[in-house]
């Protein structure tokens, strides 16, 4: 029998294609963290500070080093200010906090927006002190008023503090003419609610707006036909989580 000579395969044949060695760069490290880890709303930024100047003034004491770099991670969480994607539908009106949806009823908006005292659907969501604190636009639309009003610190966690509770109502109103209002309220433990939202300012759906310090609690009234999309119980998300379509 004659042997049938066998052609050699290539090198490139026989290993397969070669790619290049994969390499994690300083800017690509520093990308992952930043999508990881969420940034610091300017707020928190005092509270971090003051828990790492304790850190480094008791760096001889172990005990006030610790108490202070826990200080400082504590509040960098509870100031977090994470990314948000607001949903690109027509008329969605998310959520303006993190939190668990404690109330859905009707009831009249705030006294002190003067928009008379027929009742709307009002859905009102709870944060722990876990929950990230920072408020977002629940629509677009222009701030068309702001009103502070003093009152307790009870739990916020109670029916009593959508009336009782200190206050910050924001009044939005939508390129279409609904409004829809966000109320801060301060809890038990929330002794500021910060605002930045002012008459005439224009914010888009999921923008970030205010927060309140340490444990509080958002109520947003919806326009008159609206119907909640959520339920009692369930968690929303600021920004993406949908209360409702506009009517």
């Amino acid at each position: 029998m004659t042997a049938v000579a066998r052609r050699p395969r290539s090198p490139s044949a026989q290993e397969g294609p070669s790619y290049p060695e994969p390499t994690l760069s300083p800017q690509h490290l520093l990308a992952l963290v930043r999508t990881t880890v969420p940034p610091i709303h300017p707020a928190g930024r005092p509270f971090v500070a003051s828990g790492l100047a304790v850190a480094a003034a008791g760096y001889r004491s172990r005990w006030l080093r610790r108490a202070g770099l826990l200080t400082a991670g504590a509040c960098a969480g509870f100031f977090r200010h994470p990314s948000r994607v607001p949903p690109t539908r027509a008329g969605a009106i998310v959520a303006p906090a993190d939190g668990v949806i404690c109330v859905i009823d009707s009831a009249a908006p705030p006294a002190e927006l003067s928009m008379g005292s027929e009742p709307r659907p009002r859905v009102s969501i709870f944060l722990s002190i876990f929950d990230a604190h920072v408020q977002r636009s629940p629509v677009s639309g222009d701030v068309v008023a702001v009103q502070h009003r003093p009152g307790r610190f009870g739990s916020a966690d109670l029916a009593s503090a959508s009336d009782d509770n200190e206050r910050t109502s924001v009044r939005i109103r939508t390129p279409g003419g609904a409004e829809v209002v966000a109320v801060q309220i301060a809890g038990l433990v929330a002794r500021r609610i910060v605002c930045d939202a002012h008459v005439g300012d224009t914010l888009s759906i999921g923008d970030t707006y205010g927060l309140i310090r340490f444990g509080s609690r958002l109520d947003t009234y919806l326009p008159p036909g609206a119907e909640p999309a959520v339920r009692v119980g369930q968690r929303a998300i600021a920004g993406e989580t949908v209360l409702a379509d506009l009517p």
